[in-house]
């Protein structure tokens, strides 16, 4: 409840977003981490109580310009009292951990119109000789801010949209469950994007164990005891991910025609896969259940001694399919025995993103001005296409 509160007032929103250890408990705004000096000339950690005026979810204008404090009184440097804020002494008991310790009064001519403004006058007073004696000393802690399951889909705060006042487009992402087919080089990519998003669950799918070439075309470093363990590559990246968020569902198994009823309900696929004829497989039975996917892939050849390469994403939806046998192979051919299946994590990564990239647009994250439904990047000339334009 404190974070969706905040996030719902500019003004918390704003302390937060700076850096500053808020809370709301009860009818309380509680500020933690407030450096002081004490009448010993040593500098302290109190904290600062205010009331906090509500009306529903909506913070009002602060009813008073009092503020209550946890520690000693404030002084100078040279211990005297700062007489600025003085008021009087409390002993109070608020929560089994805030003892209200002390009372301060510092009224502006037209009192406080917000409680942004409200708290960094206070701060601004009480930390002034704290910072003087030690520079360090600061009231933005930056700490990390955790997250009930009800809260969010994160571990902790999204403090990257909430700075960016971006929480609003993020919701476009919600109640989403991905699917990823394949967790070689470009799905690892798309998982490390997508598993930065809102999505309520990413499911992974994937048969083989994440083994040490796999660590050259993965996001992150892969440890040594990692590579050693062998593990199926949708629990490596299951437990890799789930230190940042819920809903990360691996399953160790390549889709068939026996288990691919598990993709019904999906909001969105990725397919990151070789083989050809599962590729269509796959493909024909998410239009059979109107689910949107992106297929990706890469060729790469040695020329003159370099790389040549040439990166697809293309994008099949329920209203847009007739591109899709032109654009997509969906037959093994005997070429693909004789594949030498170069990969390079920038190609794996840049693939990723021109899937995610559309993904968002498709969804409505992104403006989407030209709507196309294929995209190529050929390495050699740097040249970006776009087509299949949407009619």
């Amino acid at each position: 409840m404190s974070n969706k509160l905040i996030n719902r007032n500019s003004d918390l929103k704003r302390l937060r977003d700076e850096g500053f250890e808020i809370e709301v408990r009860g009818g309380h705004l509680i500020v933690h981490h407030i450096p002081y000096v004490n009448s010993s000339g040593k500098v302290k950690i109190g904290k600062l109580i205010s009331t906090l005026v509500l009306n529903n979810d909506v913070v009002m204008r602060p009813d008073n310009h009092q503020i209550y404090f946890m520690g000693e009184h404030p002084c100078h440097k040279n211990g005297s009292i700062l007489s600025s804020i003085q008021h009087s002494a409390v002993n109070q008991r608020l929560y089994d951990d805030i003892v209200l310790s002390q009372y301060f009064s510092n009224k502006p001519p037209k009192g406080y119109a917000n409680y942004y403004d409200k708290v960094i006058r206070y701060i601004e007073l009480i930390t002034f000789p704290a910072t003087s004696l030690d520079p360090s000393a600061s009231a933005k802690t930056f700490k990390v801010v955790e997250c009930s399951e009800e809260e969010s889909v994160f571990h902790y705060l999204d403090t990257n949209s909430s700075r960016a006042n971006i929480n609003f487009i993020n919701e476009k992402f919600k109640g989403q469950r991905v699917g990823i087919i394949g967790l070689g080089g470009t799905g690892s990519y798309i998982l490390d994007l997508v598993a930065k998003t809102h999505v309520e669950e990413i499911l992974l799918f994937d048969s083989d164990e994440f083994l040490m070439h796999n660590a050259f075309r993965a996001p992150g470093a892969a440890s040594i005891e990692a590579l050693i363990a062998q593990h199926k590559k949708v629990d490596y990246y299951a437990s890799v991910y789930s230190n940042m968020r819920r809903g990360i569902i691996p399953y160790a198994e390549k889709i068939t025609e026996e288990n691919v009823h598990l993709l019904k309900g999906l909001s969105f696929v990725f397919i990151c896969i070789d083989s050809n004829s599962a590729r269509g497989m796959i493909i024909s039975n998410l239009v059979n259940f109107a689910i949107p996917f992106i297929d990706v892939g890469l060729g790469v050849e040695i020329v003159d001694d370099t790389l040549s390469s040439i990166l697809r994403a293309t994008l099949g939806t329920p209203t847009q399919l007739e591109h899709i046998p032109n654009r997509v192979p969906a037959v093994d051919t005997l070429e693909d025995e004789y594949s030498t299946n170069i990969q390079i994590a920038d190609l794996n990564a840049m693939n990723a993103l021109m899937a995610v990239l559309k993904w968002k647009r498709y969804c409505g994250f992104y403006k989407d001005l030209k709507e196309e439904y294929h995209i190529t990047y050929t390495v050699n000339t740097s040249q970006l296409l776009n087509e299949d334009i949407a009619t």
